[in-house]
C-alpha cells in the first residue's frame, strides 16, 4: 500500500502519541519534576519522529527505515554500557545461544584462514563429526553456493538451520589433497557447560565450567557426585575463561558448597522490584570439601558471584589472576514485531556487601567517550566473614596470584601463521590413533619432523632485539651518526641473527606442549585440550599444593597466609 505524504504524517503523529501514551502511562505523575521529565520525553519523541520523517521523505538516496531506526537505538544504547543492548527478530537465535548453548546446525567451530572459512573443529559426535568432516577442512560450497567471500558469520548462518533439515558441505582437504562432499542432517546442538571433569590426583576433584545456561548447575551436580563415587576428598572448579550467564545458575552453584538459607549475591536497581537478596534455597552437596576456586581475566558476571561469594564466606581459596570485573545485571523485555530489549537493570553485591564492577559506565568519560575504570583511590575494602580484607570495583582479585608463563615470541608466530594448527592436520592423518591425552608425547624424531616441516613454511621471524637494533639504525641515519658507527653495528647484528632452526630446537618445551595440546584436540576433542594441558598447569599446580597441605589451606582462608597476595592485577 502506497500512502500519501499526509497519510504518513498523520500516521507518525499517531505512532508518536501512541508512545508517548505508552511511556506515560507506565509511570504516576507525582510532582512537578516528574512531569518536567515527562515533558523532555514528549519532546525528544517528537524532535526523532521528525527527523525520521524528513529523511525518509526528502533524503537524497533510498533509505531503509528499518535499518535506520536500528542505527538510532545502537547511538542511545550505546551511550549507557556495552550490554545493554536492542536485539532484533533476526538476532533473536543469536541470543538464545547466548542463554542456553543450543542452536540447529552441523556441530563445528569455524574460523577464516585468509580468504578462505575452515572448519577448525568439529564437536564430538555432532553431525559434522559423524559426517567424516575434519579440523583443517577448507568450506568450498554449502547447498552449491560458493563460500569464497563469505564471512566466517554468513558461513555459520548457512550451517546453521532447522533441526532435521539437510545440507550438502563440500570441502577441500589440503593434508590428503581432496575434494570431499558430505550430506548432513542439522541436530540440535548443546554446548557442554561442563566440558570436562575427572581426578587430577589421588583425593582431588578436577570440574571445568564454562558457561552459565540454564543445565549449569545441574551439570555440576553431576560431576561433582561422579568424583565423589571415585573417591574426591578436595576439589578445582575451573571457571578460567567462563564470561557467565545466568545469575540463578551461579546462586544454585554457590549453594553447593554453602549452608541452607546463607545470603549468596544481593540485586540492587533503581526500581524496587529488582531489588533482590538471592539466598541458598537448598541443603549443600558438601558444606565442608575442601575448594579451590580458579580464575582469570575472562571469568566474568556469573563467574565472579560463585568465586566472589565463595571468598567472602571463606568456603573457598581464590588461586589465578583478576577476574574481568562484571558487577551488572542484565534483564530482557519482549518488544513489538518479535524484538527484544536486553538492558542493565541493577548492581550485584557479594556478601561482604561489594560490587565488583571494574568500569564505571555511569561517571566521567576520557576525550574518546569511554568510560574509565574505577582508581585504585577510590576502591573501598570490605571485610570477609574471617575478617580477610578484599576490594570492590575491581573484579574478584585471588586470594593466590600465579604468575603468567611467559612464552617466547617464536611460539606466537607459529600459532598466529597456523603452523602448529597445520602440522597437527598432517599428524592426525599419518596416525590412527594416540595415546590418552594426559599421556601422550612428541617423540624427539616426530620433534625434529616438526623442525623440518617448519623450516619449509615462509614466514618472518623477527625478534624484540633485533627490531630495536633496526629502529636505532634509523635513529643514528637521521642523526648523522651512521658512518661513525656502522661497522660497530653490524657486526652488533651479525650476532643478534637467530637462526629459526637453533630457536626451534631452543624452545622445544614450550612449542612440544602446544603442538600435543593442539594434536590431542584432533582424536579426543575439546575435552583432550583440556585433559592435555592439566600436567602442565601451573595454575593447576598452585590449587593441589594448596589442597595438599591443609595448614597453607587454612591459613589463606584465616588471614594468616605469610604469602597470599589481595592486589588489582
Amino acid at each position: 500500500m502506497i500512502l500519501s505524504q499526509k497519510s504518513k504524517t498523520n500516521n507518525m503523529k499517531k505512532i508518536k502519541l501512541l508512545i508517548t501514551i505508552a511511556i506515560l502511562g507506565t509511570f504516576s505523575i507525582a510532582s512537578s519534576a516528574y512531569v518536567e521529565s515527562y515533558f523532555e520525553i514528549t519532546k525528544n519523541l517528537d524532535i526523532f519522529s521528525s527527523v525520521y520523517r524528513e529523511i525518509n521523505v526528502g533524503y537524497v538516496e533510498e533509505t531503509n527505515p528499518g535499518k535506520l531506526v536500528k542505527a538510532g537505538i545502537d547511538a542511545m544504547l550505546a551511550s549507557l554500557d556495552p550490554y545493554t543492548n536492542y536485539i532484533p527478530e533476526s538476532d533473536i537465535e543469536d541470543y538464545r545461544f547466548m542463554t542456553t548453548h543450543e542452536y540447529g546446525g552441523v556441530g563445528a567451530m569455524i574460523g577464516k584462514r585468509g580468504e578462505h572459512v575452515m572448519i577448525t573443529e568439529p564437536y564430538k559426535d555432532a553431525p559434522a563429526d559423524k559426517a567424516g568432516l575434519k579440523a583443517g577442512d577448507i568450506i568450498i560450497e554449502v547447498d552449491g553456493e560458493s563460500a569464497e567471500g563469505k564471512t566466517t558469520s554468513q558461513l555459520s548462518d548457512m550451517l546453521r538451520g532447522q533441526r532435521g533439515t539437510t545440507i550438502t558441505v563440500k570441502v577441500k582437504r589440503e593434508a590428503t589433497n581432496e575434494v570431499i562432499e558430505r550430506t548432513v542432517t542439522r541436530e540440535k546442538i548443546k554446548i557442554d557447560d561442563v566440558p570436562y571433569s575427572g581426578m587430577l590426583r589421588e583425593g582431588v576433584g578436577y570440574i571445568s565450567l564454562r558457561g552459565f545456561t540454564e543445565t549449569a548447575s545441574k551439570d555440576v551436580r553431576k560431576a561433582f557426585e561422579e568424583l565423589r563415587e571415585e573417591g574426591m576428598e578436595e576439589l578445582i572448579l575451573d571457571l578460567r575463561g567462563n564470561g557467565g550467564g545466568l545469575l540463578r545458575e551461579s546462586v544454585n552453584i554457590v549453594n553447593f558448597f554453602v549452608e541452607k538459607g546463607e545470603n549468596v549475591v544481593e540485586v540492587k536497581g533503581k526500581v524496587k522490584e529488582h531489588y533482590r537478596m538471592n539466598k541458598a534455597l537448598y541443603e549443600p552437596l558438601d558444606k565442608d570439601i575442601p575448594l579451590v576456586v580458579l580464575i582469570d581475566e575472562g571469568s566474568a558476571s556469573a563467574s565472579e558471584i560463585v568465586s566472589g561469594s565463595l571468598q567472602d564466606l571463606d568456603r573457598a581459596v581464590v588461586i589465578g589472576h583478576n577476574s574481568f570485573g562484571k558487577g551488572l545485571v542484565q534483564n530482557t523485555t519482549d518488544l513489538s514485531y518479535n524484538s527484544m530489549l536486553k538492558m542493565t537493570i541493577a548492581k550485584y553485591y557479594t556478601p561482604s556487601g561489594r560490587c565488583i564492577q571494574r568500569i564505571d559506565y555511569g561517571g566521567a568519560r576520557d576525550e574518546y567517550g569511554r568510560a574509565k575504570e574505577i582508581p585504585d583511590s577510590l576502591l573501598t575494602e570490605y571485610k570477609t566473614r574471617n575478617g580477610r580484607i578484599v576490594k570492590d570495583g575491581a573484579g574478584i582479585m585471588p586470594d593466590l596470584i600465579v604468575d603468567d608463563e611467559e612464552y617466547s615470541g617464536l611460539l606466537a608466530i607459529l600459532m598466529n601463521e597456523h603452523i602448529i594448527f597445520d602440522f597437527a592436520t598432517r599428524y592426525y592423518f599419518d596416525h590412527d590413533s594416540i595415546p590418552e591425552p594426559e599421556e601422550f608425547k612428541l617423540s624427539d624424531e616426530e620433534y625434529r619432523d616438526f623442525v623440518d616441516y617448519t623450516m619449509t613454511q615462509d614466514f618472518e621471524y623477527k625478534t624484540e632485539s633485533g627490531e630495536t637494533l633496526k629502529e636505532l639504525e634509523e635513529v643514528m641515519k637521521e642523526d648523522d651518526f651512521w658512518e661513525d658507527v656502522k661497522e660497530e653495528y653490524m657486526a652488533l647484528k651479525q650476532k643478534l641473527i637467530r637462526n629459526k632452526r637453533d630457536d626451534l630446537l631452543k624452545f622445544k618445551p614450550e612449542i612440544s606442549l602446544m603442538l600435543e595440546n593442539e594434536i590431542a584436540g584432533r582424536y579426543y576433542y575439546s575435552t583432550g585440550r583440556i585433559r592435555a594441558f592439566l600436567n602442565y598447569d601451573p595454575e593447576i599446580e598452585k590449587a593441589v599444593e594448596v589442597l595438599n597441605n591443609k595448614s597453607t589451606y587454612d591459613s589463606v582462608l584465616n588471614g594468616t597466609c605469610a604469602y597470599c597476595q589481595l592486589k588489582k592485577g
